[in-house]
């Protein structure tokens, strides 16, 4: 049973003169250095928190600033509601809504089969968090999940009751929207037919494995139980997936012997650059090298299961089989912006982008439902849940 319930959210109790941006920020593991020292800049931004500037006090630093904004009356917290989150956004020239429900969702073990993850997670971010998350008693960013959806009418009554509090457009021209929905009667609704559903996590794997570990060590606590999650319904027509475009760098093999090891796995169709954009869609990757060569790829030999998805035969067959990434001999950066990797390797700034296609809901979906977790940075969900707009505190 998926347990999803309303929450007595702590959100910005904006000053004059500030606007919600000067609260809010993009997750702490998208931001750069110099983006970040702006937003920490300002006194009471969600960074603050998420990244304490202080590396000295780096944990309890942000429990007793957190603790100072409350006192302070920086922060509001509501009677027990669920949020609203509507982004909308251009992708490829079409302008797409994406519109979440902000809940805090009960942690539980990935064998139950209700909470299930589609990618494979890094130990050591997850340390991380867990350390901070042990401090603050408070998660300050969410996860984001898919699930099945509501009926037409509990939609209805959910647009007709959320209240607007907050309106941001980022440097990118995506427009966040954030509405409260305290009817309690909705409320309880929401609940209600949430709990005969399974909820795919799409991004925050780490988050949401850190909770589960966290409520772990807390068993007697039930508010420790829960992590701040927004979920999105499957058939949701702003759930835009985007692949994550692989960047290799070695010194330990040649652009010709890389190309003949690949073509021993793969058929490989050496065109234009121009060609591989246009034919990506009818084959499983396209490969571009430091020298300008680009081809379109396809396994020579049909696979099933994992073998059928672009990300884990690139992993298994290309980086590892050909270059030794699992042995140090090569290493292996990530970029979801199309136009950025281009870029990246018009400059000649890296032995071979392996680019990929968009991937598919469906497949991601069957794939998870029967346990199997895909090579990390699988997709990318575009855009990005923001922090800031809204914290669960746990205390």
């Amino acid at each position: 049973m998926v347990t999803f319930l309303p929450f007595k959210g702590l959100r910005p109790n904006l000053r004059a003169g500030e606007h919600v941006s000067d609260r809010i920020s993009p997750p702490y593991d998208v931001i750069g250095d110099e983006y970040l020292a702006d937003l920490q800049s300002r006194p009471f931004n969600v960074t603050r928190l998420t990244l304490n500037p202080d590396a000295d006090k780096r944990y309890h630093g942000a429990r007793a600033e957190l603790d100072s904004w409350i006192a302070d009356g920086a922060l509001k917290q509501d009677p027990e509601s669920f949020y609203i989150y509507e982004q909308t956004f251009d992708d490829n020239g079409e302008t797409r809504v994406r519109t979440g429900i902000v809940g805090i969702l009960k942690t539980e073990k990935y064998e139950t089969g209700k909470v299930i993850p589609h990618e494979e997670t890094f130990s050591k971010v997850k340390a991380d968090r867990l350390n901070l998350l042990r401090d603050m008693e408070a998660h300050l960013e969410s996860i984001f999940g898919i699930y099945e959806g509501f009926t037409p009418e509990l939609n209805r009554r959910i647009n007709d009751n959320a209240s607007l509090v907050y309106r941001y457009v980022d440097d990118s021209g995506v427009e966040h929207k954030y509405y409260r929905l305290s009817d309690p009667e909705i409320t309880s609704e929401v609940t209600r037919q949430l709990e005969p559903q399974s909820m795919l996590i799409a991004d925050g794997h780490h988050r949401y494995e850190t909770a589960l570990n966290y409520s772990l060590e807390n068993p007697d606590s039930e508010p420790k139980g829960y992590v701040l999650a927004t979920l999105v319904a499957s058939d949701d027509k702003g759930l835009v997936i985007w692949p994550t475009h692989r960047l290799v760098d070695t010194g330990n093999i040649s652009e010709k012997n890389a190309i003949k090891g690949i073509s021993n796995v793969m058929e490989m169709q050496e065109v234009t650059a121009e060609e591989m954009e246009a034919g990506l869609g009818d084959h499983m990757m396209g490969l571009v090298f430091r020298s300008g060569k680009c081809f379109l790829a396809d396994p020579k030999e049909a696979g099933e299961g994992l073998w059928n998805l672009d990300t884990y035969f690139a992993q298994e067959r290309i980086l590892k089989g050909v270059y030794k990434s699992d042995e140090g001999k090569a290493t292996v950066s990530y970029d979801a912006e199309y136009g950025s990797v281009k870029a990246k390797m018009a400059d000649g700034r890296h032995d071979l982008a392996i680019i990929l296609n968009d991937p598919s809901l469906q497949t991601i979906w069957d794939l998870s439902m029967v346990g199997k977790r895909m090579p990390k940075k699988t997709t990318f969900f575009f855009p990005k849940i923001w922090s800031g707009f809204v914290t669960y505190l746990m205390r």
